[in-house]
């Protein structure tokens, strides 16, 4: 497998919209793994495919007890407001208080093409929509408030 270089801001790829796999192909899954390879080398607990310099609806994520990959991932329903800090493996360094859906319903395909349905709540909604919106090149800067620079302990 292997590793990308993560993209960051100011790179334009951040800012267009990805656009949806016709195909699994093994390039698709191949991509797939990579994906899953950068993403736990960077430590991060999701990453869409914008974020590699893939121009593809494809986002992976895991955060803490479900590795899922899903391809044109898309939100069908959303409940609820909690707000909570994000941080983002595209804006190093920088973080904000986002106010996302405390449960959504997310519709896909998985590696075989299959249809996936996904009810989220908690932690998992929250990286579901900040990696979707990754697909819409909306960055979590553009939804947050009090941004700043991260703590960095060392």
């Amino acid at each position: 497998m292997s590793v990308y270089k993560i993209i960051t801001i100011p790179d334009k790829i951040l800012r267009e919209k990805a656009v949806p796999v016709k195909s699994i192909n093994n390039g698709v899954l191949r991509l797939i793994d990579n994906m899953i390879d950068t993403m736990y080398d960077f430590d991060g607990v999701g990453l869409a495919a914008p974020q590699i310099g893939v121009k593809k609806r494809i986002i992976v994520l895991d955060p803490g007890d479900n590795l899922i990959s899903i391809i044109n991932p898309e939100i069908i329903s959303r409940e609820g407001a909690v707000t909570a800090n994000e941080g983002c493996l595209s804006i190093p360094d920088i973080d904000g208080l986002v106010e996302r859906a405390e449960r959504i319903k997310v519709k896909g395909l998985n590696k075989n093409g299959e249809e996936v349905f996904y009810d989220a709540q908690g932690a998992l909604a929250r990286v579901f929509q900040h990696e979707i919106d990754h697909l819409d090149g909306i960055l979590f800067t553009d939804l947050a408030e009090n941004v700043r620079k991260a703590r960095i302990d060392i």
